[in-house]
């Protein structure tokens, strides 16, 4: 077992703060096994909503969950959003002994109702597969190619863990999606979701889906939003201010998992990756995902312009402005963009992330880093604010 000690505290800081906390992420990425971690820690009550004796259990919630004390964790909540209001009455009573921990694989915009009816009372901690701080940064291209679903990454060999992907995306349009009340063929959604594999890291045009969809311009959207809300694609907005320059105002969109994106690719191993002209986009969305996981950031943006300009992530910590460019090569070099974005932006820092070992500057404000330094990141930033 892989310990996951970052995401683990993230949850205690939650319960630090409110009675309930929701472990957010796409199935099978680790969320029941954290969450038995967590419970080996303190006495503990556990309900499956995928399992027919924990339903039943539940059949008179008030009932059933009124007595209880102690830490309370409800796995796949998003199967019985009726709960919501429940324990908000639970939790709002006088000296509650009770504490709940909530597991679900859709994101809060697709369970109706839970921000509106426990607001004040719960804290989110989006969770997804392995990072490099958690395997290492020996194994990064390991977990590049096979992506961070545990059992995608521990699998035996490349061929079965690309087998395992192959299910998990069958598995999630089949039946995942159905279940939450969702009716789009199977095939329709994966050809859509196909389409986005091959636009990975590009701006999102919805006439461009619409057209080769054969559908509504709404259509394309309402496909997008569902493969978001489940944790499958990331849409990373644009970032844009009064400066004198016309600037892109359209988001890009990301395959989240890299192993995923390469299964909708049929990229198997490290070589197939190396030899698709997709290279640089995987590399992208790879790194992009760490940077977020290890700075545990949920507002990021990109900026780009019309002229050319672009920078690949851009995000605010304690008021700073900090950017990032992705690039897969073995000596990255300065670039004017990279110049324009520092001075139109006033970065305090540009960081460009390479797969290589040796850090270098290129600018008094733009440094090349190796991916297997994100692990000390953070520090580094603060460190910068000194």
């Amino acid at each position: 077992m892989i310990p996951r000690p970052d995401a683990l505290n993230s949850v205690l800081r939650v319960f630090r703060v409110h009675p309930i906390a929701a472990l957010l992420g796409p199935r099978q990425c680790g969320k029941t096994t954290l969450a038995r971690m967590i419970a080996e820690r303190e006495p503990c009550t556990y309900f499956d909503l995928e399992s027919p004796v924990d339903i039943r259990r539940l059949s008179s919630p008030m009932r059933t969950l009124e007595g209880l004390s102690g830490l309370v964790i409800i796995d796949e909540i998003q199967r019985q959003p009726t709960l919501f209001e429940l324990l908000r009455v639970l939790v709002d009573r006088p000296r509650n002994p009770v504490r709940f921990l909530l597991l679900g694989s859709a994101s809060p915009h697709l369970v109706k109702g839970v921000s509106e009816s426990l607001a004040g009372r719960i804290g989110f901690v989006d969770l997804s597969g392995f990072d490099l701080r958690e395997v290492g940064a020996d194994h990064q291209n390991h977990l590049w190619v096979r992506g961070g679903f545990p059992r995608s990454f521990l699998a035996s060999d490349d061929s079965a863990s690309m087998t395992w992907r192959e299910e998990f995306i069958r598995t999630f349009l089949e039946r995942d999606i159905p279940q939450l009340g969702i009716t789009i063929p199977a095939e329709t959604l994966r050809r859509f979701w196909t389409m986005i594999a091959h636009y990975h890291g590009q701006v999102w045009n919805a006439a461009d889906f619409a057209r080769s969809l054969g559908a509504a311009e709404n259509t394309a959207r309402r496909h997008l939003d569902i493969l978001v809300g489940a944790y499958m694609v990331r849409i990373l907005p644009p970032w844009f201010e009064n400066i004198s320059k016309r600037q892109v105002k359209a988001p890009k969109i990301y395959i989240r998992d890299s192993g995923i994106l390469h299964t909708l690719l049929q990229l198997r191993t490290l070589a197939d990756v190396q030899g698709h002209p997709k290279l640089g986009a995987s590399w992208e969305g790879f790194a992009l995902e760490q940077i977020l996981s290890s700075l545990e950031l949920r507002d990021a943006r990109f900026w780009a312009t019309h002229a050319g300009a672009e920078l690949a992530l851009l995000v605010m910590i304690a008021g700073k402005r900090y950017g990032f460019e992705f690039k897969y090569g073995d000596a990255p070099a300065r670039t004017r963009s990279m110049l324009v974005a520092v001075q139109d932006l006033k970065l305090e820092r540009l960081w460009v992330i390479y797969p290589g070992e040796q850090e270098y500057a290129l600018h008094d404000r733009i440094v090349v880093i190796p991916i297997s330094s994100l692990s000390h990141l953070r520090e580094r930033i603060y460190k910068t604010r000194t």
